[in-house]
Parts: C-alpha cells; sequence; structure tokens
C-alpha cells in the first residue's frame, strides 16, 4: 500500500503539468492514483535498497498501468467530477495494437534523474517486448517535453504520427503528441539448439 502512495506520487511529479487540470487538487489526484495504478503493468527501477526510482507503464489487451474506470474517479471526485474527468481522460487514450508493446507513461524520481534510470527502462521495455514477440514498441510523447523525446530518440525510437488536441490544449497544457516507435529486432534462430 505505501509503495503504491509513493508510485502515485512520482507519476503525479512526472505527469501533473499535463494531467492537474483534470485530476486536481493533489490530493485528491493521489488519492485516485494511488487506487488506479496496476503495479502488473509496469517494469520498475529500484536502487540497491530496493527503493522505487521509476517505472515503465505497459498497456496491453488485459489493461495498463494506469487504470481506474467511471466508479474509481466517481468515488474520490463524486459523479458529477467523475463524469467529465471521465470524458476529458478519454481523448488520452491509445489503442493497442497486436504486434506492438504500447506503452502507458514512464517516470523517474527526480532525484534520480540523469543516473540512467530512464534509459534503464527503456531497454527492459525493449527486452519485454523482444519475449512477448512483439515487432514493436510504441510510446507518445508531449510537444512540450523535448528532453523526453530527445531520451527516446537515443535508444532508436523514431518519431511518427503527431496528433494535434485542438482547443483541449486548454485543458492539458499541450497542442500536440507524437507517436514514436522502436522496431523490435526479431529473435535469430540459436544454432546450438537446432543441431540437437
Amino acid at each position: 500500500r505505501a509503495e503504491r502512495g509513493h508510485a502515485a506520487r512520482l507519476f503525479w511529479q512526472a505527469f501533473r503539468d499535463k494531467l492537474a487540470p483534470v485530476l486536481a487538487p493533489e490530493d485528491k489526484a493521489l488519492r485516485f492514483l494511488s487506487a488506479a495504478l496496476h503495479p502488473d503493468f509496469a517494469i520498475s527501477a529500484r536502487d540497491p535498497d530496493g527503493r522505487l526510482l521509476g517505472l515503465a507503464g505497459l498497456k496491453t489487451a488485459r489493461g495498463g498501468l494506469v487504470g481506474g474506470g467511471w466508479r474509481d474517479l466517481a468515488r474520490v471526485y463524486g459523479w458529477p467530477g467523475a463524469l467529465w474527468r471521465g470524458g476529458a481522460l478519454s481523448f488520452l487514450e491509445r489503442q493497442v495494437r497486436p504486434d506492438t508493446l504500447l506503452m502507458d507513461g514512464i517516470f523517474v524520481a527526480e532525484d534520480a534523474r540523469g543516473r540512467g534510470v530512464g534509459s534503464a527502462l527503456l531497454d527492459a521495455v525493449k527486452a519485454r517486448a523482444a519475449e512477448d514477440g512483439k515487432s514493436t514498441v510504441r510510446l507518445d510523447v508531449i510537444d512540450s517535453n523535448a528532453r523526453a523525446r530527445a531520451l527516446y530518440e537515443r535508444h532508436g525510437f523514431i518519431a511518427g504520427e503527431v496528433t494535434h488536441i485542438g482547443p483541449l490544449h486548454h485543458l492539458f497544457g499541450f497542442r500536440s503528441s507524437t507517436e514514436m516507435h522502436c522496431a523490435i529486432p526479431a529473435p535469430t534462430p540459436d544454432c546450438r539448439n537446432a543441431a540437437n
């Protein structure tokens, strides 16, 4: 339970600018996120003492790092608040594709940034995609996050389709998001096993 709260705080630190207009005030946002984060859909980075340094969220046909539906929103914000918040958040949803591992957010604790944690998480996501037989990893980066985009590009992600959110930029604080894709090489057969 305490770790969910810590993960929720890290998530909020990373995505507050984008989500505060919809999920604020902070205490309610943290309460919602603590219940809505599903660690089964994440890869974590920890320090040698086990402290959570960051997470890379995954979204699959079974769910994603950030779950939570209308009822979860209503428990925190009441039904009127849940209705408009759920409607607004639905604009951020992305579809899962069978051949693609879709990332559902990546974030690193502020005091761990610049130490390779994000790079390690991206490498782990690519390894998971290869294990799962996926041909691509996809993530989305907003136009106002140049630092993250540079990290993704260093890790082989290539920019694809740009989605402009129109007047919703007043609500979310960004104007567009770019799909970024990283091709995952097909596994090569192990010649040693083929001979047996």
